[in-house]
């Protein structure tokens, strides 16, 4: 069946669930060719054009994947064992959400080599500070959290650090240093994992920070999440604090070159002016491409990264 373009400026025709599905997985509905009769595009249509994005190919005219959604390259691909012959089983459909970061994930892992370096930083005395100035956030209408604030903190740090800022374009053997910078925050729905981005951190104070960071992740979660709310990310953090454990090693989202992790914060006995304190320690894992980025700069930006939360002045010396 040979797709269909548009006419400039006519809306593409779809349905209001294929509509829905663009805007839940970041894509423009404007360049996606329909297949189906009239021009119409459906939701195969939709995912071949989100595949071919995370893959970095062009989607040929018409190319519609028409069977179960692939979710890792086809090399690794193995048959399954009868589980029926163990015990009782059920199966489920993969929703589209899940489908397509199994998708980005898998091209993530199989082509960015990645090392997480692990720190911790100190946090007693903004923690402090974040509840004291909580309220005036709050009446802004914001949260001030600690992503909102890393969300600042990672913005100075890309200005410091702008290797984290780019990304690799292998084909050409050239590094694309950004001159931006927009930070997205991994957000747990219903559906699955979405990253909204925070655009231009750098031109934004914390309160106006905070109080987008809140409004895009309740955009996510209440499926009003925009495409264009999903794009243009340059570093990403995944904060599990809120859930608990003390360290992980998340996926680059390529093609980004580093995420930062954040894990629940915990008191620990801390050697300081000669004597055991208790402290608030909140621990740190940053993955990084190791193509472009070696471990002593990746010790470095995660070492600055605890320094600014520790001394915030760093932010105005530095930032």
């Amino acid at each position: 069946m040979v797709a269909v373009a548009q006419e400039q400026g006519t809306p593409p025709p779809a349905s209001p669930t294929v509509r829905r599905m663009a805007r839940e997985l970041g894509v423009d509905i404007n360049r996606v060719r329909g297949t189906a009769p009239g021009g119409r595009i459906t939701s195969e249509d939709v995912s071949a054009f989100a595949k071919s994005i995370i893959t970095g190919a062009t989607a040929p005219a018409g190319a519609v994947q028409t069977g179960p959604v692939s979710i890792g390259p086809a090399a690794t691909a193995r048959a399954l064992p009868d589980f029926t012959r163990y015990g009782e089983i059920e199966r489920q459909p993969m929703s589209k959400v899940r489908a397509i970061t199994a998708q980005t994930l898998s091209y993530a892992w199989t082509t960015v080599p990645h090392v997480t370096q692990h720190d911790e930083a100190d946090i007693t005395e903004l923690e402090e500070s974040r509840k004291k100035y909580a309220p005036r956030v709050e009446n802004s209408g914001g949260k001030l959290t600690m992503t909102a604030i890393l969300v600042k903190v990672i913005a100075s740090a890309l200005r410091r650090f702008p290797d984290f800022n780019a990304s690799i374009d292998a084909a050409r053997g050239e590094i694309i240093l950004k001159k931006y910078y927009n930070v997205g925050i991994a957000v747990d729905t219903e559906r699955g994992l979405l990253v909204p981005v925070v655009k231009h951190v750098d031109g934004k104070n914390l309160i106006e920070i905070a109080a987008e960071v809140t409004q895009l992740a309740d955009k996510a979660r209440n499926k009003k999440i925009m495409p264009d709310d999903l794009e243009g990310g340059c570093f990403t953090i995944s904060n599990l604090g809120g859930i608990g454990g003390v360290g992980f090693t998340p996926i680059v989202y390529a093609p980004e070159v580093a995420i930062l992790g954040v894990s629940r914060a915990s008191m620990k006995p801390v050697y300081r002016n000669g004597a055991f304190e208790p402290r608030l320690m909140l621990p740190l894992s940053l993955s990084y491409d190791h193509r472009l980025i070696d471990g002593a700069a990746a010790a470095r930006f995660a070492r600055w990264v605890c320094e600014a939360l520790e001394n915030p002045i760093l932010l105005a010396i530095e930032g």
